[in-house]
């Protein structure tokens, strides 16, 4: 079965010509949604991964069921103050700026291997961030799994030249 199907498209969203991919309507459909978490967990069973790391926020929702099914743990990637503890933090480019996430200091160890999951890869950077933040505590990327990919804008291809396995349920042309 298809996940396309799962995925509403909203034109024009939030800027004109963005063809904006909603996976609210995955998430509030109980197969779609079991289709996604299963799909994803397929590909990464028996892979030993000690925690899977969601970005905030869809990411935490695809995240939290893989960790639970991979009996991993669950690691946070948060947006700039949102962490109660020490963290570290790492900076990318938005379109309209900068923006910067972070994990806690202790999130992850030296030999941890970590699966990264979000949503949906675009440019990148949001992942790419959030594996630098993985590298940096020392931790094994395992690789990094996305429901959707948005292959003309270069993400993927982006992460793939760094080494990192990419994963992705389907794929939608243009922006």
């Amino acid at each position: 079965m298809s996940i396309e199907r799962y995925i509403r498209t909203i034109p024009d969203f939030p800027h004109p010509g963005i063809m904006f991919r909603d996976i609210t309507t995955l998430f509030a459909d109980p197969d779609g949604l079991r289709l996604a978490i299963d799909q994803l967990v397929d590909k990464y069973q028996g892979q030993s991964i000690d925690y899977v790391a969601g970005i905030e926020a869809r990411g935490f929702i695809l995240a939290g069921a893989m960790a639970h099914q991979l009996g991993a743990g669950f690691l946070p990637v948060r947006k700039k103050g949102k962490l109660p503890w020490s963290t570290i933090e790492r900076s990318y480019q938005l379109e309209y700026g900068e923006a910067t996430v972070e994990v806690h200091d202790d999130a992850a160890k030296p030999g941890d291997r970590v699966l990264v999951v979000d949503d949906l890869i675009a440019t990148g950077g949001t992942a790419e961030a959030a594996i630098g933040l993985i590298g940096q505590l020392g931790a094994e990327v395992v690789g990094a799994a996305f429901v959707i990919d948005l292959p003309d804008l270069g993400g993927a291809d982006r992460l793939r030249d760094q080494g990192i396995d990419v994963f992705r349920l389907c794929e939608f042309a243009g922006e």
